[in-house]
Order: C-alpha cells, then sequence, then structure tokens
C-alpha cells in the first residue's frame, strides 16, 4: 500500500537481534553478582577485623573488593546479553572514560590514592593523635579523600589525604610513652647536688610519671639570675596524660625546693634608658626657671609666693582702668 511507512527493524538498523533468554540469564548474572559482592564484603570484615586491622582499613578494602566483583559481573552480564558486545570494547570505553575523568579530576583523584595508600600502610589509625601543620588533635576517621580530625579545642578539622601524605606528620601516641621536660632555676649560691637530689625525690613516686625510664636532672644553663636544672621523665603518650604529669612535677618539685629553703629567684632585667629619656626623667618635678617645684598637703603644685604678687600686679592696672 502506497505511504505506508514501516518501522525499522534490528536488520535494517544492523544491530544483532535480542532473545528475551538471553536478557533474562545477564539479568540474572548481574543479580548473582551483587549478592556475591555483598557476601564477599561481609566476609572481608570478618576476616580483617579478626586479623586486627584497623576500622577504616576492613570498611575501605571490604567495600573495593565488592565493588570490583560488581563490575565483573556486570561486565558478565552484558556479554551474555549482548553476545556481539566483547568485553575488550568495553574496557576500551572505560579506558577514555578513565583518562578524560584523571583530566577534569586530578585533585580528587590525587586525594583517592593518597587514601588507599594511607589506609593501607596505616601510619596512624582513628583515635591517635597528630599533628600536621597548626592541626592537632585526635583521628576521628580516615576515609578514601580525606582525614577527619578533632582538634583538642573540640572542632572538626577536615584534612586532604594528599596533604595527609606529602605533609610532615606527627603521631604523638604512636609509642606508649613520650618524654616531658620542665626547668627549674635556682639561686647561685644554691646547693646543686641537694636542688636536684630534692627534685628527682619529689618526681619518684608520682603516678603520672613512668619509671622505666627514670627521671633525670641535667644542668644545662646558667641563666641571667638562677643556674637552670632540666628535669626530664616520662609519662604516657597521650595529650591530657603530659599535661597532668607535667602539673604534678612541677607543683612537687617547687613545694620540694621551697621546703629546703633552696632559692628559685625571678629573671633580673636590666633597663639602660637613653640620653633624651634621662634628661625628661631629670626635668619632671622642677619649675620652669630650674628650682625644685613645691607641693601641697594634696600633691598638688604650690604657688610661690612671687608668681601671686606678679599676678597681682598684672591686674593692678586694669582694676584702676576700670574705676
Amino acid at each position: 500500500m502506497m505511504g505506508q511507512v514501516r518501522a525499522p527493524t534490528a536488520a535494517g538498523w544492523n544491530l544483532p537481534d535480542i532473545e528475551p533468554g538471553q536478557l533474562g540469564v545477564g539479568a540474572l548474572t548481574v543479580l548473582a553478582g551483587y549478592l556475591l559482592s555483598r557476601v564477599l564484603r561481609a566476609g572481608l570484615q570478618r576476616y580483617w577485623r579478626w586479623r586486627g586491622r584497623s576500622p577504616s582499613f576492613t570498611a575501605v578494602f571490604s567495600a573495593m573488593a565488592g565493588w570490583l566483583l560488581l563490575a565483573l559481573a556486570i561486565g558478565a552480564g552484558l556479554t551474555v546479553a549482548f553476545p556481539s558486545v566483547q568485553p575488550i570494547n568495553i574496557l576500551g570505553g572505560l579506558g577514555v572514560i578513565s583518562i578524560a575523568a584523571g583530566i577534569a579530576f586530578q585533585e580528587v583523584l590525587g586525594n583517592l590514592f593518597a587514601g588507599v595508600l594511607l589506609i593501607s600502610r596505616e601510619p596512624f589509625r582513628a583515635g591517635d593523635q597528630i599533628a600536621i601543620g597548626d592541626v592537632r588533635g585526635t583521628v576521628v576517621e580516615i576515609n578514601l579523600r580525606e582525614t577527619v580530625v578533632r582538634t583538642f579545642d573540640g572542632r572538626r578539622v577536615l584534612i586532604p589525604n594528599a596533604t595527609m601524605s606529602s605533609g610532615v606528620l606527627t603521631v604523638q601516641t604512636g609509642y606508649e610513652k613520650v618524654r616531658t621536660s620542665v626547668v627549674v632555676g635556682v639561686a647561685y649560691d644554691a646547693d646543686l647536688e641537694r636542688a636536684r637530689t630534692l627534685a628527682l625525690a619529689a618526681v619518684d613516686g608520682l603516678s603520672t610519671v613512668a619509671d622505666d625510664p627514670p627521671p633525670q636532672a641535667l644542668i644545662t644553663e646558667l641563666g641571667a639570675s638562677t643556674i637552670n636544672i632540666e628535669l626530664r621523665f616520662w609519662s604516657g603518650a597521650r595529650q591530657l596524660e603530659t599535661l597532668e604529669a607535667q602539673d604534678q612535677v612541677i607543683a612537687a618539685v617547687v613545694r620540694a625546693l621551697s621546703d629546703a629553703d633552696i632559692s628559685m629567684p625571678a629573671d633580673i632585667r636590666v633597663l639602660e634608658s637613653s640620653p633624651s629619656f634621662t634628661a625628661a626623667l631629670a626635668g619632671i618635678g622642677r619649675d620652669d626657671d630650674g628650682g625644685p617645684r613645691r607641693e601641697d598637703g594634696h600633691g598638688a603644685p604650690q604657688r610661690r609666693d612671687d608668681d601671686r604678687a606678679t599676678r597681682d600686679d598684672d591686674l593692678a592696672p586694669r582694676d584702676a582702668a576700670d574705676a
């Protein structure tokens, strides 16, 4: 019939025939792959927790393993549903997409790769206390993009993983103990050996100070008015533990030296004035004629009799003119 339009068939478009059975098998393959990825993810989480790996490592790498299995299942399902689609063609298309994505998202991908490196190497874990740049605090979470830190004053800071992997990082809780120093200054005429013995005896037995390694008292400096003794002691690695140990050590040492009448003088400071400042100080307390300024009982400058007489003489002609 003239004017009748026929819809193009798959053969007209040069497309392969699509069998409903193949689509069903392909869909079942993807579904099975999804279920297996969930099982694999749960199994890896239990295994790595049993091996003592960190929660960040367990969560990230189990999820990556599940995603990889699911991607393979999707590729297999597409191959089953569309036999003409070859896996090499899919990989080629993914390669082009990955290159474009890498150019467009360089910073994001850099943080992702740095996150994988940090989580796999585990230089620190969630709960460790770290310091990088001006940020000091406790690690809350490590994910693929950033590291979440709760500072010691309660702020939440997000640090990109690229910064964490390239910067100088201090892990305060990397070891069980850290060393802290307190400097005590005693007078030059003090008995140094007695002062050191009293300081070590005061530190010994404190609950926050570790016995091994033992505390030390070393003379380190000759100050302006004191001989400085540096007390070195070890305590727990966490921030609060070091502060509590430092507080107890200072209080105990000051009390012991004070009870023994060992002086701990403050620093002596010498101020040198410039000639102009000295001249200005010399001029304070003098009248305009150079004589000493007199004050009344309230501290105010007292007017002299010659000043009163001069003022009366100035006013006398004015009074006469007015008369």
